[in-house]
């Protein structure tokens, strides 16, 4: 499928040329410039919703839960599982999420995993693109969930509108997410499998642990779920359009996204420089020599390659 015929899909929502454009990311296909030329003027539409948290907390279930509220309320929904840690499994990811698959049929939802097997810089670049793919495709709601707890999880989560983290008791993972730093980026707690016992000190040391912390203009809320009955469920929606409400009326939204928006452009600029200062370095063995003879400084090296960038 040639590029503008894959644009075109996208933007009148096909399912395959969406699937085909995620793809594109995953590889880091070099038509994936001219793909995102084609489809950038058509995003910025869809609320985006991360969901983190350990494994075996319940992420997917409360994905799908998610879902099933979206589509009560008729609303085109998209789930991308993103797993920053292993190149082998996105295809399979979400192929035993028995929850999920009670939404497959539907042709307003688009349910995808994703791992990255080519892209350079990894997740935390690879995920942008693909959440402005779904955009563009139409679906008013996008929900990012990833696997595990660390930073680069944490970075997922963090390039969303709302960022809602999953704990469930027993598990020991407050302390763990604050060490992941996902207490500063977090808008939304949820203590899920809440009819187990242990939920009440999940609920106490998260709200704690709050307190102990800076001042923010919104108090994220901790809520307790139980996505396999149901329960929560309709009070986790309420809060996430809540903190969307208050990031439009604030004007915080916008600014948020023009943050990411610059992190963003920073990080792929670096990753091609990066790319390129390898391939210099690879070929330059006078300059290595240099280096280890001690007659070059890193830092003079450094500045070197910074010139020779700006020169071409």
């Amino acid at each position: 499928m040639r590029i503008q015929e894959l644009i075109s899909g996208v933007l009148a929502g096909e399912r395959r040329a969406v699937a085909r454009a995620i793809s594109l990311v995953e590889d880091g296909d070099p038509g994936l410039e001219g793909l995102s030329a084609g489809i950038y003027a058509a995003t910025g539409r869809a609320a985006t919703i991360g969901l983190t948290g350990a494994p075996g907390v319940g992420k997917s279930t409360l994905a799908g839960e998610v879902v099933r509220v979206a589509r009560a309320q008729d609303l085109r929904i998209a789930v991308l599982a993103v797993d920053p840690t292993s190149p082998y499994t996105g295809g399979a990811l979400l192929g035993d999420r028995v929850r999920m698959q009670e939404h497959a049929t539907d042709p307003d939802v688009f349910i995808r995993s994703m791992a990255t097997r080519g892209h350079l810089g990894g997740m935390a670049l690879a995920a942008p693109e693909a959440v402005r793919i779904l955009d563009a495709a139409g679906y008013a709601r996008v929900v990012v969930e990833t696997v595990g707890v660390g930073q680069a999880e944490v970075d997922v989560a963090a390039a969303t509108d709302t960022a809602v983290v999953v704990l469930a008791p027993g598990l020991g993972d407050a302390v763990q997410m604050a060490k992941a730093g996902i207490l500063e980026i977090a808008d939304v707690f949820v203590v899920n499998k809440a009819d187990r016992d242990g939920v009440g000190e999940v609920v106490r040391e998260l709200r704690q642990m709050l307190r102990m912390g800076a001042a923010r203009g919104w108090d994220p809320p901790v809520l307790q779920t139980t996505a396999l009955q149901h329960a929560g469920v309709d009070e986790l929606w309420a809060a996430i359009e809540a903190h969307r409400d208050h990031l439009r009326s604030s004007g915080a939204l916008e600014d948020k996204r023009r943050a990411r928006l610059l992190r963003e452009v920073e990080a792929l600029a670096a990753e091609r420089f990066r790319v390129k200062a390898a391939a210099t370095l690879a070929h330059e063995p006078a300059l290595a020599a240099d280096l280890a003879a001690r007659r070059l400084d890193p830092y003079a090296a450094a500045a070197m390659l910074v010139r020779e960038a700006g020169a071409t």
